[in-house]
């Protein structure tokens, strides 16, 4: 473990506050370090790993398709792209009949507001205070919290910010210069919070009347996570574009935007990507699409979140000030920082991740066992109780 870490301290760019841990390997839900030691996994790669790690399906998909083609820009037909593409045109909200590849959360959010300015010719772009879109200059300046801002300001003008939840803050920033209105359906890296079915409801109808298109980011939020494929879907939302990405390649590198009748016809050259819909990724993302329907993983979390998030409702601790979620994203806010806890947790054997100072993040993998669930609550309430 040694040599790893040095060799990683020694040349890393230093941008990642690393743990003092060496991961080698992983299955399930479940992940290994070099010293042999197992940790139940409730990061997945930053809610990547929706399916775990080393899922068979996708394995299979990956190793298929690499022995036959990796890479294909969009200037070729491929067939694994058309594919995807098809799949989910089928998969998502009705209405939205077009889709843009490309690779990652941030690039679907870049790529979302670009066609949002272009489809209304106007500028402005609303986004919710604690919302996190991306560390890339467009999807950053829709990022509210200044610790990721201020060192790059400045930013892409045209960006506002108002209180997440409150229709009428929403409605009054709301003007005929207004392109777009980009929110999370559950804000993740904010704390975990919820959109309540009125505002989200409400946000989507004074889109309409402005004119302006409504975004929303299930980067965190989508292929199951809470409960729905879609976290639209638990309010039946009909939301102009749609941002997809982390386990939408069953842990390889792909994002999506779904694209609604409203968002105008993009010529070619508008925008592009060189690595976007390449078939290595396609693949990995029909297999992911696969498993999320056959294991029936967005049923299974909408039994299982909820007994889960109960169960640690219960936990009688001075330290909690709440526990809050849905499905399989789940937040335990503290009274107080959270990263002694997350080291402690670690030591137990599970591995968390914080949402700001005071929040301890859960995102178990869709496949995890109610018995790891159960070892999870049980050392969460070692720790804090």
């Amino acid at each position: 473990m040694l040599k790893t870490i040095e060799l990683e301290q020694r040349f890393t760019s230093g941008v990642y506050a690393k743990r003092d841990l060496n991961i080698v390997r992983g299955e399930g839900a479940r992940l290994w370090d070099d010293q042999g030691r197992q940790y139940i996994d409730c990061i997945s790669g930053q809610g990547s790993a929706n399916l775990g790690h080393a899922h068979p399906a996708v394995q299979e998909a990956v190793a298929r398709q690499a022995a036959v083609l990796i890479s294909c820009p969009e200037m070729f037909y491929n067939d694994r792209r058309s594919e995807l593409l098809g799949r989910l045109v089928d998969w998502g909200p009705a209405g939205m009949g077009r889709v843009f590849l490309c690779n990652s959360g941030t690039e679907a959010v870049e790529a979302a507001i670009k066609f949002a300015r272009y489809s209304t010719g106007r500028q402005e772009v609303v986004a919710a205070m604690r919302g996190f879109h991306g560390r890339t200059m467009g999807a950053l300046s829709a990022t509210w919290n200044k610790k990721f801002r201020a060192p790059f300001e400045p930013l892409v003008p045209g960006f506002s910010h108002v209180p997440y939840n409150n229709l009428q803050a929403l409605q009054e920033q709301l003007s005929e210069d207004t392109a777009a209105v980009i929110l999370e359906v559950v804000q993740g890296e904010g704390g975990v919070h919820l959109g309540t079915e009125d505002y989200l409801r409400g946000a989507q109808e004074a889109c309409r009347e402005n004119g302006a298109l409504l975004i929303l980011d299930e980067v965190q939020t989508g292929l199951g996570r809470t409960g729905k494929n879609l976290a639209l879907e638990h309010y039946a939302l009909e939301p102009d574009l749609v941002c997809l990405a982390k386990s939408l390649g069953g842990g390889l590198p792909i994002g999506a935007v779904l694209l609604g009748e409203r968002v105008a016809d993009l010529r070619p050259g508008l925008h592009g990507s060189t690595f976007g819909g390449n078939p290595l990724a396609c693949a990995a993302a029909l297999a992911a699409l696969d498993a999320l329907e056959q294991e029936q993983l967005p049923a299974r979390v909408q039994t299982l979140g909820p007994a889960f998030i109960e169960r640690l409702q219960g936990i009688e601790s001075p330290l909690i000030r709440q526990v809050r979620g849905l499905g399989f994203m789940i937040g335990i806010e503290l009274k107080e920082k959270v990263a002694p806890h997350l080291k402690t947790l670690m030591d137990q054997g599970v591995l968390a991740f914080p949402a700001g100072l005071t929040v301890i993040r859960l995102y178990p993998p869709l496949v995890i066992s109610e018995d790891q669930l159960g070892q999870v609550a049980e050392a969460v309430e070692l720790v804090l109780g």
